[in-house]
Formats: C-alpha cells, structure tokens, sequence
C-alpha cells in the first residue's frame, strides 16, 4: 500500500478526505490520509495559508509517507499577491524540491482547489437537502442561479466577497448549514464520480492520487 498524506488546512477538508477520498484511494492500494497544517509548535492549527507555512508542513509530512500533497482553498492564501493557482502549486513544489529538503519531485503534488472546497459541493445542489432546518425551496432556486451563471463549479467566484462559501452563507441567511458539520455531508452524498464529472481541476488531482496507486518503488531512494 502506498502512504499519502494530504494536508489541509481545515476541518472540513479533513472530514471531507476521510469520508470520501480515502475510502475511494483505498481500491487503488492507497491509504490516504489527512494531517491538518498546524505551526511547529503545534499551535493555530488549520487557516492562515501560505507558501512557506505549506512547505515547511508539507516537508515534515514528506518523511512520514510515500508521498504528499494538499488540498487548501485558493483564497486562503495570505501571500498569493496576484499569483494564480498553477503560481501557487509551483511555489509550493520549487519550496520542497529545491529548498533544504531536495524532495524528489515524483513523490510531492501540491494542489490548490479553485477557489475552495465548497465550489464542489454545487456539483450537486439537491443535496443541500441534508441541512434539514434550513433546505427549502427558495433556497434550491437561489443555489440553482448561482450554479447556472458558471461554466463550471470551480468558476464560482467574483471576488473574495462573494466566493462559493460566502454565497452559501447568505443563500441560508447565515442560519442553518454549518460549513465543518454540513459540507462533508453534502460531499458525501453527492458522490466523488459527480464531483468529478463537473470539477475538472479536482477530477485531475483525483487522477494524479489514483496513478501514484500503481506498481511502483514505495521508498525515496532512487
């Protein structure tokens, strides 16, 4: 079995691998598992995303699996100054090849998810039925309008104001869905092949995951 460590920087997306993405991993004779980005200390653990944070976490992971990668929300990045996703995933990666650690660049996957982990969950808008005190039918036409003014999932997003989390928000009135309590759920039972059928950039991550699952040399040595 092949060990990979994803690092998240939130509960949710903890929640989110353990129900849906390990599970699925584990036919590809992968154990995946998540590690929440914490400081050294141990402390603030999850939020306050940056590069240097990223690598400094990702290379103490690296020496406890086969291989390692993330999944943190685009706009949780404090330092992204203007860089867009692919800057981001390769600032990350140069970090832990080319920086004290010398990862060998077959095992290290950095990934940013446009623009967060609730992005997905409009793959499927009839499962926001399981945040029971507040699914109604105002609620499924406004989550619908959203969906349908973008091309896909991971295009929801104008500004920081209105990201996909903060749209779902005001859609509930700020009552009711719960991001750690209900966003795993709905992930859960909307499916990881509809996800990924309407989120292509997650749907080639999952991909990457699934093909370090072959026959290969498990250790870091070359």
């Amino acid at each position: 079995m092949t060990r990979i460590c994803i690092v998240c920087e939130g509960q949710t997306e903890v929640e989110f691998i353990l129900r849906c993405v390990t599970p699925h991993l584990m036919g590809y004779q992968i154990t995946a598992y998540p590690s929440l980005l914490r400081a050294p200390s141990g402390q603030h653990r999850g939020g306050r995303v940056t590069v240097e944070r990223l690598v400094n976490f990702m290379m103490h992971e690296y020496h406890n699996a086969d291989r390692v990668t993330s999944l943190v929300d685009f706009y949780g990045f404090q330092d992204a100054a203007g860089r867009t996703r692919q800057q981001l995933e390769q600032a990350i990666f140069d970090g832990l090849v080319g920086g004290k650690l010398k990862a060998d660049p077959r095992y290290v996957m950095p990934y940013v998810q446009m623009h967060e982990f609730e992005a997905l969950l409009f793959s499927d808008i009839e499962q926001f039925q399981f945040v029971l005190d507040g699914w109604n039918e105002k609620v499924r036409t406004s989550l619908a309008v959203v969906k349908r003014n973008f091309e896909t999932p991971e295009h929801i997003n104008n500004s920081r104001e209105t990201a996909p989390s903060k749209r779902i928000l005001e859609i509930f009135e700020h009552r009711s869905y719960n991001k750690t309590e209900h966003g795993p759920i709905i992930a859960q039972e909307i499916g990881l092949p509809a996800i990924r059928a309407h989120c292509r950039q997650f749907d080639a991550w999952m991909a990457a995951l699934e093909a370090w699952g072959q026959p290969q040399k498990l250790s870091h040595e070359p």
